[in-house]
């Protein structure tokens, strides 16, 4: 995921080092713009995103690990998303920040977990099951999510330099997944993985604000990482050769994300 997502970053360092040259190096005979913009008490904007998101997966010594061979693999995909902004002045240097927003999310899990057989008779902690030989359809899980991401973020920024400043921000998200399937009956024996609907967790974000006649733009990176485990087990009676494998699953995403205000 990581590596992928360093291909995003260079394309968005170019784009923000080619606005920062004509915002912060052409001063000469340049007024300030949107000089009482930030004194507002509420403003209000909007933002798009493009992510990359992936799970962090914790596997069962058991039947996710063949010694030090990993039997499942997670790989991550881009996606984007889009939101709306709301902004409370706290003072000069603080804004509280409510970014509620849709984040559209698809990632697949490739399950290699045949050598489970070797516990069809049954362990002290598991009862036997009758194996089944797993098909290429068995073996892939896409898993499709539509989150929408409540963040709530604390916002410092340095002073205004010309059209620009620097900014960071922390806070938590509640994420409800509405492709979740959380309550189905079915699961992956008929191909289906389910996932938890409410979920929490917490964003960091880096960027820098630029400040043009009519509107202020911010590039920024993002990175969200789920605190609760998202998967759902699967039934008693389906072998292990699925969330068995798996004693944790959480998401993470970095987004690249623009704000117009």
């Amino acid at each position: 995921m990581w590596k992928t997502a360093s291909k995003i970053h260079f394309v968005a360092a170019i784009f923000i080092a080619s606005l920062g040259n004509a915002q912060l190096f052409r001063t000469k005979d340049r007024a300030d713009n949107l000089e009482g913009f930030d004194n507002q008490k509420f403003s209000y904007g909007f933002y798009l995103a493009g992510n990359n998101f992936d799970y962090k997966l914790v596997l069962d010594p058991m039947f996710g690990m063949d010694g030090q061979k990993n039997l499942v693999q997670s790989k991550s995909s881009y996606s984007f998303g889009a939101g709306l902004i709301g902004k409370l002045r706290l003072n000069d240097n603080f804004d509280l920040r409510f970014e509620p927003g849709l984040q559209f999310v698809e990632r697949e899990l490739y399950f290699n977990t045949q050598s489970n057989d070797q516990y069809a008779g049954g362990t002290n902690a598991n009862p036997p099951f009758t194996p089944r030989t797993l098909t290429d359809a068995d073996k892939l899980r896409t898993v499709k999510s539509t989150y929408v991401d409540l963040p709530l973020l604390i916002e410092v920024h340095g002073d205004r330099w010309y059209n620009s400043r620097p900014y960071a921000a922390a806070g938590v998200n509640w994420m409800m997944n509405l492709q979740s399937n959380s309550k189905a009956a079915d699961d992956n024996s008929q191909g289906l993985f389910r996932t938890t609907s409410s979920n929490f967790a917490w964003s960091a974000e880096l960027g820098i604000q630029f400040y043009f006649s009519r509107f202020k733009l911010t590039p920024g990176f993002r990175g969200t990482f789920m605190i609760n485990d998202e998967m759902v087990a699967d039934n008693p009676d389906t072998p292990p050769y699925w969330t068995s494998a798996i004693s944790s699953a959480k998401s993470r995403a970095l987004m690249f994300v623009l704000k117009f205000e």
